[in-house]
């Protein structure tokens, strides 16, 4: 089931859920105010990247107002005591959070399901312990199953295996009651809305005495999740002993792409390969894709049928863009059988920090979008067999077409062209 989370891309990732939320939400405060903390939490990032670890890259107007406004800084809540629970773990080990006295620990929550907002969490939760360097040996990352629906330890431990989190946190499940107990007290809203769950992206940052530090909502934009990282790892860092130092996070560099409608150049994900060159010239359509989304591996594939008739049928080409961010790894993408054995018959690039996905408005993994004339004139949530995408896309760009699709954007024909380039 995937995780459903409307937003700023309709259907994005949810901020909260209907019912009231215990802890103080960040996402109620106005875009201008969160813009401006974000602001202000990016200097410090920045000169927290500054002395043994080098100086810092990316100024702040290297992000745009509406990525700042989807950056959370962080709400303090002053030290209360977290409340205490015993769930069990991916290995099936009980694990209390009392146990971890003496350390800080991240806890957050998270659908063993979800393809949209929790792959943000898991990622941004690594990289910032990743960023203290030796003093991660002092923090322990939790993250506490969100989803009413798969409650057991084989699904925390598949969710942990695919995202390359075995090994880097403990995800606790429990019964439906324990986790609903669990969720009320830490203010977690959780619901099924039209078959899928729908929850509080909540991250909470509990000192090493047992008392809530502060608590995060994780943004719905790729782009921002080095910022995030960044920001986490202040507020780690804050309540350790001696304030151990933040390395420079792994912050977007290079204009924002906005639309589709700007040109921009990605790298190819194998070794060596032609950068590909995409903007408004040509039609194009993207798959947007990790190596743990569903059947990744068959699905890309099999989509060599559509560029095998996209080609004899003029019909636009097709380009497959790994979403990076979220990746357990470049290897882990790099390693998907198609990729490794250069049987795809189409471009496959790399979106390094997210940027080209949010300027597409992708909402979750995979995602298809096709684009023409710089606008989005329809997507997909999810693959779909060659035929059906084919006739898709013979039916979004026919004259005065009406398409039946959720996500569909409708528009006038486009004339077809040549496929995005490979630059050399």
């Amino acid at each position: 089931m995937r995780g459903s989370v409307p937003g700023k891309h309709q259907p994005r990732k949810r901020i909260s859920g209907g019912a009231a939320v215990v802890s103080p939400v960040p996402a109620s405060l106005s875009n201008a105010r969160r813009g401006a903390s974000a602001a202000a939490a990016i200097g410090s990032l920045l000169l927290a990247g500054c002395g043994a670890h080098g100086t810092p890259t990316a100024p702040a107007s290297a992000y745009t107002s509406g990525e700042l406004a989807s950056l959370d800084p962080g709400t303090p809540l002053g030290g209360r005591p977290a409340p205490n629970f015993t769930l069990t773990d991916q290995f099936g080990k009980a694990v209390s959070l009392s146990q971890f006295k003496g350390r800080a620990v991240v806890v957050s929550f998270d659908d063993d399901e979800c393809t949209t907002i929790c792959p943000l969490t898991g990622a941004t939760m690594v990289e910032a312990l990743d960023l203290l360097g030796p003093a991660a040996s002092q923090v322990q990352l939790v993250g506490i199953n969100a989803n009413p629906q798969h409650t057991s330890v084989a699904d925390v431990a598949a969710y942990s295996q695919a995202h390359g989190m075995e090994n880097r946190w403990l995800f606790l499940t429990g019964s439906l009651p324990q986790l609903r107990q669990v969720w009320k007290a830490y203010g977690v809203d959780v619901q099924i809305l039209q078959g899928n769950i729908d929850h509080t992206p909540a991250v909470y940052v509990i000192d090493p005495q047992g008392g809530e530090s502060r608590l995060f909502l994780t943004s719905s934009d790729y782009g921002v999740t080095g910022l995030e990282a960044g920001a986490l790892a202040q507020a780690i860092s804050a309540v350790l002993p001696g304030h151990p130092q933040v390395a420079k996070p792994n912050l977007a560099l290079g204009a924002p792409v906005a639309s589709p409608a700007d040109t921009v150049r990605l790298p190819a994900l194998a070794p060596g390969g032609s950068p590909v060159v995409l903007g408004p010239s040509s039609p194009h359509l993207v798959v947007f894709f990790d190596s743990w989304a569903s059947g990744a591996a068959e699905q890309l594939q099999a989509l060599n049928a559509y560029s095998q008739a996209a080609g004899a049928r003029h019909l636009p080409a097709l380009l497959a863009v790994d979403v990076q961010p979220t990746e357990p790894s470049l290897a882990a993408a790099l390693a998907l059988a198609p990729v490794a054995q250069g049987t795809l018959r189409y471009p496959v690039a790399v979106d390094p920090n997210g940027r080209v996905a949010d300027a597409y408005g992708v909402a979750d993994i995979p995602w298809l979008v096709l684009v023409s004339g710089g606008r989005v004139r329809w997507s997909h949530d999810g693959w779909l067999a060659p035929a059906a995408l084919e006739q898709q896309v013979t039916a979004t760009l026919a004259p005065r077409a009406k398409s039946t699709g959720t996500h569909v954007t409708g528009g006038a024909a486009a004339p077809t062209a040549a496929p995005p380039t490979a630059a050399g």
